[in-house]
């Protein structure tokens, strides 16, 4: 599978829908304050950096190529971050936990090389 703009907007989409499903379940479906708490953490940063994602095409569109590598750190960081949130609130043991912030880690990574790409955005061409 190549990964190409169409395959990271496809996972943003998915991510994005998650993200909104996990969101509304910890609104109205869990009684629970600190799942409720993991739930809705968990769903923002996943709602954030699936928007993300989408901006890594425009991005593109705009001449940082560079910014095609910031999805490769952006959605793994979801999986780790948000998932091991939402795997703790549905009862996941609590030491889980402990990778969340290397999910952390890859979306700082992720805005880095954002960063990086922008400085392409509207430079003169030779």
């Amino acid at each position: 599978m190549a990964w190409n703009r169409r395959v990271w907007m496809s996972l943003a989409a998915a991510v994005g829908f998650l993200s909104v499903a996990f969101g509304a379940f910890a609104a109205h479906g869990v009684p629970d304050p600190y799942a409720k708490g993991l739930l809705e953490i968990g769903s923002r940063y996943a709602f954030m950096h699936a928007l993300a994602t989408v901006a890594c095409a425009v991005f593109m569109q705009l001449g940082a190529a560079r910014a095609r590598h910031a999805p490769a750190l952006f959605l793994p960081g979801v999986m780790i971050f948000s998932g091991s949130l939402v795997a703790m609130a549905f009862g996941a043991p609590r030491w889980l936990g402990a990778i969340t912030p290397l999910g952390g880690l890859l979306f700082l990574g992720g805005w880095a090389v954002l960063a990086w790409s922008a400085a392409a955005i509207d430079r003169p061409r030779a």
